[in-house]
């Protein structure tokens, strides 16, 4: 009877972690770390969907579902084929830029623009998990494209030559009605994107970013009574920015790129991006989704947090809260198909990667650095501090000129690799046009198996090799070397395992665990 007894209060305790509570108060920011630049979401009944760039990763624009807009799972990737989403000759500057996803009449739309091959475009599901239909291309270009739907009317509002312009589309067939009109400017600030629009109390209102996507970064609003305008700014502009005084100490900075949702209680929330500086003013993971409340008065401007700095620790009410705190440690499985977590660098050449028995086979396809099509495997970083481990077999690697192993990759002319070569174990820092081996280890050729480790604190990356329980460290460099400010671009790092030159690697375990 006692057994009985602790077995209900085991599974009572199991289950209270599990369930809604709904005096909830208070979250951790960001709310998806690691790169997870330009979030838009939207609501369907009690459930939150939410997208993110991608830029030169495949698949492409990861999705997420959420019953309070604190835990969020992914449930996929919006395009996940070939002809969804070329990426040749993509960096990470290019390729998917920020996405809007709405939900109208039964039908989910993600509108976005692909800066490499073709400018904007539209793709539909019925579910979130899809499959989303083949590309619809768009007339009018510019970046950050988003959809605004009235009774049977579709608006669509991009940035073309700097202005957020508006025009009106058939959302069946994607062809243009209405002739281009430039609606606001913004406030002055540089390179005005990111327009989203919402009605509310009789009012239009144009939600943009200025300043740029770095320390100046910030979110205006305007208003109009008529959708084509004329738009006045909100007067207390910008919004949200963390460059000013009162958030110049905060770790969070670059707060922009937002969009705003209302959950079924009536409350309005925004998400938006930000990054975390580590190791000074560097960040290396990346822009990362942040939430935070927003009070909207009828007929009022929205105010952000109270016009607060946003936070890490969120001290507000939430949502009711349903889901457990994210697993410290994460397997990475080696199955069919792949978890949609995983990412290639551009369109993977299907013939390089072999899945059978748990294990990863890799042939190599030229080097990272030269960025085409190369034969890589990751996942996003998502904590400062974690441990990585993966073990490769390299018995078949053969050539000379061949490499296997794991890299903390920023960009293509940014990474630092830990890999198998010639009998040795190497650390190669690859930075812009510098390439330097960082640390040395021999591995006797009979030995054909070799666990790889990364660790970092947030502020520097440890590399080790090892067999059995023992290791050896190889080297070690700053976070701040991979960061964006060193190493430019729009994303952020990703942990993955790579081949190079000709020969076969197969990786029998990879997992990441957050320190």
């Amino acid at each position: 009877m006692k057994y009985r007894t602790l077995l209900v209060l085991l599974l009572s305790f199991v289950a209270g972690t599990m369930v809604a509570r709904p005096d909830a108060e208070g979250y951790a920011n960001p709310v998806l770390p690691g790169f997870h630049p330009d979030p838009s979401v939207c609501r369907v009944g009690d459930t939150f969907y939410l997208v993110n760039s991608s830029f030169q990763y495949f698949p492409g624009v990861p999705i997420y579902e959420s019953r309070d807009l604190v835990h969020w799972t992914q449930v996929g990737n919006v395009l996940t084929r070939p002809s969804q989403l070329p990426l040749e000759g993509t960096t990470s500057w290019t390729g998917i830029y920020a996405p809007t996803i709405r939900h109208h009449r039964g039908v989910f739309y993600m509108v976005t623009t692909n800066v490499s091959h073709g400018g904007n475009f539209y793709v539909t599901a019925t579910s979130p998990e899809g499959p989303w239909s083949e590309p619809i291309a768009l007339e009018q270009q510019g970046i950050d494209p988003s959809f605004y739907f009235e009774d049977d009317k579709c608006y669509f509002v991009s940035n073309p030559d700097g202005h957020i312009t508006l025009c009106e589309i058939d959302p069946a067939t994607g062809k243009q009605l209405t002739p281009s009109k430039a609606i606001w400017d913004g406030t002055g600030g540089r390179y005005p994107e990111g327009p989203h629009i919402y009605r509310k109390d009789g009012y239009y209102y144009l939600l943009i970013s200025e300043g740029g996507t770095e320390l100046a970064h910030k979110l205006t609003i305007a208003r109009s009574r008529n959708i084509y305008g004329p738009y006045e700014a909100c007067p207390d502009n910008p919004i949200l920015t963390h460059c000013r005084m009162q958030a110049q100490g905060n770790q969070i900075q670059g707060t922009g790129h937002g969009d705003f949702v209302q959950a079924a209680d009536g409350t309005w929330w925004m998400v938006f991006l930000a990054y975390r500086f580590y190791g000074g003013q560097y960040h290396h993971l990346g822009r990362e989704t942040f939430l935070a409340p927003v009070e909207w008065a009828e007929g009022e401007w929205p105010v952000i947090h109270e016009g607060k700095p946003v936070e890490t620790w969120m001290e507000v009410k939430t949502l009711p809260q349903t889901q457990a705190e994210r697993p410290s440690r994460n397997y990475w499985d080696f199955g069919l198909p792949l978890h949609p977590r995983w990412l290639h660098l551009q369109n993977p050449i299907p013939g390089n990667y072999d899945v059978a028995r748990g294990r990863l086979r890799m042939q190599g396809h030229g080097t990272l650095t030269e960025n085409n099509r190369p034969t890589y495997l990751g996942c996003r970083q998502t904590s400062p501090a974690i441990r990585l481990e993966a073990v490769a077999d390299v018995s078949e690697l053969g050539a000379v000129d061949s490499r296997a192993g794991i890299s903390v990759y920023q960009s293509n002319d940014c990474h630092a690799d830990l890999f198998f070569e010639n009998n040795e174990v190497v650390l190669r820092l690859r930075l812009k046009s510098v390439e330097s081996i960082l640390g040395r280890v021999p591995w006797e050729g009979r030995r054909t198996k070799v666990r790889l480790e990364v660790t970092s604190d947030g502020n520097r990356y440890h590399f080790f090799a090892g067999e059995g329980s023992g290791r050896t460290e190889v080297g070690s460099l700053e976070t701040l070397l991979l960061s964006t400010e060193v190493g430019g671009g729009f994303t952020g790092v990703t942990l993955g395992m790579f081949a190079e030159g000709g020969g076969w690697a197969a990786f029998e375990r990879f997992f990441v665990e957050d320190l």
